[in-house]
């Protein structure tokens, strides 16, 4: 099947009516309609649970007024045996979540074949969600889309019919992944060139926009941030008696599938006596998993964990000695930042982001080989000389939101019109 980006993209068409800017005196807040198909919701409370801190500290930050809608493929069923597909139906055409109102309206997600046109099925049902929200008064500056397949391309459709500038943040897999498919890099390419500006999570991430073709001068890096409050160190000892731990711990957290390289850890493992390794979070490879453990003969060093809420979060953090990531590929992996607040070193492997978030610190170890023996040797060396928990936490403390936000707001503002200034925070 062909499918041509350019050819089938709807014309701009021009605003509704003129622009209010918001003035120093905060006359108006800049009103923004986020885009995010990866968004929390009441069936799925930790399904992209970054990008709704991102907006949440946006808002916090003041003078932005926010809509979401958060697209949900469409699925008739609600009953649990449908697994996820159940899940979609269960969730609410409209909740509010932190104070912020998100529409889920459903569109036709057509697993393989109907990759090349998922932006236009996804378009079709934003289109209508965004109408109706301009139809209650919400008219919104700007368009912030997370993710750019199919929601980046989807949004810069939306925002060409209805005559409103589209800023896309690039998160990971949208540009690491879908690219390798023909039709699909050629929507990116489509939509990267067209969207008022680009937002990559990690400088590597923008590197891969641009060969892929995006523009440089309307690309920047604004990456994301941890919240200091909400992770924090704990009482050590506290925690690993709640949790049942005793001596050396590596903690791995993210959903157990293939491209997160927890196999890799496991083996890592058989090479570290007396060391348990808890992998907190759930999917498929929890049995190859096991499996794997079973064979290796290292199952009772294995501590498997379901995905808790992040406060708790925070504490398992605090109880680990070291966090280990071991993914194929990776944005700008949240857990290290979440871990180093904590406390927590990390060693990870160098892929995407890892090395703009580590750096060259005690806080953590890159690990250039993902093999079993160089991660086994980048935890022991973790283990046998771990640094302080403040010394970790001040490098992650650079990362604070604050400045994030600003950046955030200002590249929406620029879009939008209302602002012309070099951009607080970012890089290019």
């Amino acid at each position: 099947m062909s499918t041509a980006p350019a050819a089938m993209a709807p014309k701009s068409t021009s605003p509704s009516e003129p622009r209010v800017p918001r003035t120093a005196s905060g006359a108006r807040p800049l009103r923004v309609l986020v885009l995010a198909g990866l968004y929390p919701n009441s069936e799925q409370p930790r399904h992209g649970i970054f990008v709704e801190t991102r907006v949440r500290k946006l808002v916090e930050a003041g003078g932005v007024e926010v809509n979401v809608i958060a697209p949900v493929p469409w699925f008739p069923l609600e009953h649990a045996r449908f697994g996820r597909y159940g899940r979609y139906a269960r969730v609410p055409a409209v909740e509010t979540r932190h104070g912020i109102e998100i529409s889920h309206p459903r569109w036709l997600a057509v697993p393989k074949v109907g990759m090349a046109v998922a932006p236009l099925l996804n378009a079709a049902s934003v289109l209508a969600a965004a109408r109706r929200l301009r139809s209650r008064g919400f008219d919104f500056d700007v368009i912030d889309a997370h993710f750019f397949y199919p929601d980046g391309v989807a949004a810069t459709i939306v925002g060409a019919v209805l005559g409103r500038p589209v800023v896309v943040t690039a998160r990971g897999s949208d540009l690491n992944l879908f690219p390798r498919h023909a039709i699909p890099r050629r929507w990116i390419r489509w939509a990267a060139r067209r969207a008022a500006a680009v937002i990559t999570v990690s400088e590597a991430l923008r590197q891969v926009l641009l060969e892929i073709g995006g523009d440089d001068v309307r690309s920047r890096t604004v990456r994301n941030g941890v919240d200091l409050g909400l992770f924090r160190p704990t009482d050590r000892s506290e925690a690993r008696k709640t949790l049942g731990l005793d001596g050396a711990v590596v903690l791995a957290v993210g959903n157990l599938v293939p491209e997160k390289g927890n196999d890799v850890l496991v083996r890592a493992l058989a090479q570290l006596p007396g060391v348990t390794l808890v992998l907190v979070g759930e999917g498929p490879q929890r049995q190859p998993l096991e499996a794997l453990a079973r064979t290796l003969g290292v199952e009772e060093r294995v501590r498997f964990h379901e995905n808790v809420p992040q406060p708790e979060l925070a504490s398992i953090y605090g109880a680990a000695d070291v966090l280990a990531l071991a993914s194929e590929r990776e944005g700008w992996p949240n857990v290290l930042l979440e871990a180093m607040a904590c406390g927590c070193p990390v060693v990870a492997a160098d892929v995407g982001g890892v090395r703009e978030i580590v750096g060259d610190t005690v806080a953590g170890t890159v690990v250039q080989q993902r093999s079993a023996e160089a991660f086994a040797s980048a935890l022991r060396g973790v283990l046998e000389c771990r640094p302080s928990a403040d010394v970790v936490r001040a490098h992650a403390a650079r990362y604070a939101w604050d400045e994030v936000s600003e950046a955030h707001r200002a590249e929406l503002e620029r879009a939008a019109g209302l602002r012309a200034v070099a951009v607080p925070g970012g890089s290019r």
